[in-house]
């Protein structure tokens, strides 16, 4: 049976949700909109710019836009063109598209930020996580060894026993990247 707390999580049986995973998503969201708050006057117009410019509505007023002024400027509309050669109209688009790549770009740069922080705290949650599983390894090793359990003698356990240096993976990872450069060269 599940049952409902007045805080809207739903707990029980099925369902359940430890309670450092409620307080972990609060701090995400919280730290979340705390830098929402922090961001600069033209990161908050780039990121307005990006996303309306992502939107159908921005789709929807180009074409009605871009398709009116080639109408006009062929005479269909029986009004006297006043962009015959349709210069203007791709200076307009090119200065247009020139400020937009840069607020895309702007935008993309705070992601990108945003980005290496979230896979900063990845990395040292996973380091953490593998640390606390190596000392399970020994500690569970150590267990079974006093109780004759003949798994215990296994040589691999000595090598998950290990703790993992991040800088020699990192150092093993580049070596490995390296000869496969030579050996597609």
């Amino acid at each position: 049976m599940a049952e409902n707390r007045g805080n809207g999580v739903f707990r029980g049986t099925e369902g359940h949700m430890a309670e450092v995973v409620e307080r972990n998503i609060k701090a995400l969201l919280n730290r979340r909109k705390q830098e929402d708050h922090t961001r600069t006057a033209s990161e908050r117009i780039s990121d307005a710019v990006t996303k309306f410019t992502g939107s159908m509505l921005f789709v929807v007023i180009h074409l009605v836009m871009f398709g009116t002024w080639v109408v006009w400027n062929l005479g269909w509309l029986g009004l006297p063109p006043f962009d015959e050669s349709f210069v203007v109209l791709a200076m307009f688009a090119s200065v247009e598209a020139i400020f937009l790549s840069t607020f895309v770009l702007i935008s993309q740069n705070r992601s990108n930020i945003q980005a290496d922080k979230r896979a900063d705290l990845d990395l040292q949650v996973s380091l953490l996580a593998e640390h606390e599983i190596t000392r399970l390894v020994t500690l569970v090793t150590a267990i079974a060894k006093k109780m004759d359990i003949d798994e215990a003698h296994d040589p691999e356990i000595n090598e998950l026993a290990k703790d993992v240096q991040p800088e020699k993976v990192m150092d093993t990872m580049e070596k490995h990247q390296e000869s496969l450069k030579k050996e597609k060269a």
